[in-house]
């Protein structure tokens, strides 16, 4: 694993939820971050490399996993975990950062051991 770890956030079109978690850790010097969807429609929409590069995919939805799964099904897949944020929000709506923030530092911390500080646990 890098020195960084590198998390992928994915949504369906890549149009609010997965660019606002992107802009809210792109200059956070813990992580590396990239943001994609699964839509065809997507501003990005998720590809090998992305998957390849991540060492955590943090969707919003139980069923961008499952598309993922689908999508990739001849690729070891890193780890994907779920935020369970609604598509309900606009692009940094602040209580869709809340949720962000939330969701993603109890994973860093699970995983990486990395808490909101930057301190390792």
């Amino acid at each position: 694993m890098p020195d960084k770890p590198h998390i992928l956030f994915v949504c369906g079109r890549n149009q609010w939820r997965s660019p606002t978690a992107a802009r809210v850790y792109a200059d956070d010097q813990r992580i590396e971050v990239r943001s994609a969807g699964v839509s065809p429609q997507s501003a990005h929409r998720v590809s090998q490399r992305d998957l390849e590069w991540a060492d955590l995919v943090l969707v919003m939805e139980p069923e961008h996993k499952a598309r993922l799964r689908e999508m990739f099904k001849a690729l070891q897949l890193p780890p994907i975990e779920c935020l369970d944020i609604p598509d309900d929000y606009r692009f940094m709506d602040e209580a869709l950062v809340t949720l962000i923030r939330d969701g993603t530092e109890s994973h860093l911390s699970a995983r990486f051991g990395i808490t909101a500080e930057g301190q390792l646990t």
